[in-house]
């Protein structure tokens, strides 16, 4: 599905005026603080409940206003055979959050739901933007959210196991955080936790195999001769040849010292190595960066394989890629029939996107004080 009907009411500094956009590629363009960035950040919303620039919901409210709203309407993608009218509309998502209050209201096809799961489940949002290169640069919690996103929209169960084994491990830690430690309380918290542990790892397990096999079918068709040596390895949290609760148990004074869960999914992993080292000690910047967008376009070409269209946020690719890099990106998610938003500051070259002359149906939008106009 595609995201072609899109309105905003006091998100940042953008209109309130409806858009529609293209089920393929959608280019805009304009100066530094036009709105370009709020765009791809307000469609975020939608498919990742929150924003993917700042923690805070307060930080993207307008200026003076307690509530920001964000509606959302979803074609068949490049499936279908018309676009933009309501009667095409296969969902209507909505998602509006009350600074003041504190309080957020889902809607899906006019119906209020309570789990952002079931909002993010019709939107597979994908973001590229600096900071997304921290997945090689940075720490392994952004390698599970990289791992997770794509988890969340293959097995349908994970997001409630991964949430029952957040709510266990919090109490878990609680208890291993007491002054007088209950050793049966905490057995009955371990059972627990080996048990949605295990589930959680056979889910990560399997998804990564096949992002891995897409992977190297992608390094093989692009041609990317740095990679050989390139290693790419799940590891699930802890040694598994022993089972979690027995190394719970053995390891409960190191674990009351720090105060929290040491062993378990909660510190799974992307160990991404070349000829036996870390990746961010061997590659240099522009060989990550290039390294990332392989595995981005990887995660697309396992959705795509089960049906799903992504939806790609690109912000500021100028800034980050060279025009052979962007081409390359531009040309693969065009073959994987994604939906994709691309900024920049300067109007877009479609010729050095799609060199060849194969460019895509696209929609192509100046960004002005907060207002999209179509050229």
């Amino acid at each position: 599905m595609a995201l072609v009907k899109f309105q905003t009411e006091n998100f940042r500094n953008l209109s309130s005026a409806p858009i529609s956009f293209s089920s393929s590629f959608n280019l805009l363009y304009g100066e530094n603080g036009s709105g370009k960035t709020s765009v791809l950040e307000a469609i975020g919303y939608l498919g990742l409940g929150r924003s993917f620039r700042v923690n805070r919901h307060q930080a993207v409210v307008s200026h003076g206003e307690q509530r920001l709203t964000v509606f959302g309407g979803l074609d068949h993608g490049l499936d279908s055979r018309r676009h933009g009218s309501e009667t095409d509309l296969v969902h209507r998502l909505g998602i509006s959050r009350d600074v003041g209050q504190k309080e957020t209201m889902l809607r899906v096809d006019g119906e209020a739901v309570r789990s952002l799961s079931a909002l993010a489940k019709h939107l597979p949002v994908s973001v590229i933007d600096p900071g997304v290169f921290d997945v090689v640069a940075g720490g392994p919690g952004k390698r599970r959210q990289f791992l997770d996103w794509l988890v969340f929209h293959v097995e349908p169960s994970f997001g409630s196991l991964w949430q029952q084994c957040q709510r266990v491990t919090s109490q878990r830690n609680q208890t291993l955080r007491n002054g007088r430690l209950d050793e049966a309380l905490m057995r009955v918290w371990d059972h627990q936790y080996a048990t949605l542990s295990e589930r959680i790892t056979e889910a990560r397990a399997g998804t990564f195999g096949r992002f891995k096999l897409a992977f190297e079918k992608l390094v093989r068709e692009v041609e990317v001769p740095w990679t050989e040596g390139l290693k790419l390895e799940y590891y699930p949290g802890w040694d598994v040849s022993r089972p979690l609760a027995e190394l719970l148990v053995d390891h409960r004074d190191q674990e009351r010292k720090v105060g929290h869960t040491l062993y378990g999914p909660n510190r799974a992993d992307i160990r991404l190595k070349f000829q036996g080292r870390p990746v961010a000690e061997t590659f240099s910047r522009g060989q990550q960066k290039t390294l990332v967008i392989l595995m981005k376009i990887a995660q697309g070409m396992v959705l795509s394989d089960m049906g799903k269209q992504v939806t790609f946020l690109l912000d500021d690719i100028n800034a980050e890629l060279d025009e052979g890099h962007r081409a390359m990106l531009a040309i693969r998610l065009q073959a994987l029939r994604c939906q994709v938003f691309i900024t920049s500051i300067e109007r877009p070259m479609v010729d050095q996107l799609w060199p060849e002359g194969n460019a895509p149906d696209y929609r192509l939008f100046h960004v002005e004080h907060g207002k999209l106009t179509e050229e």
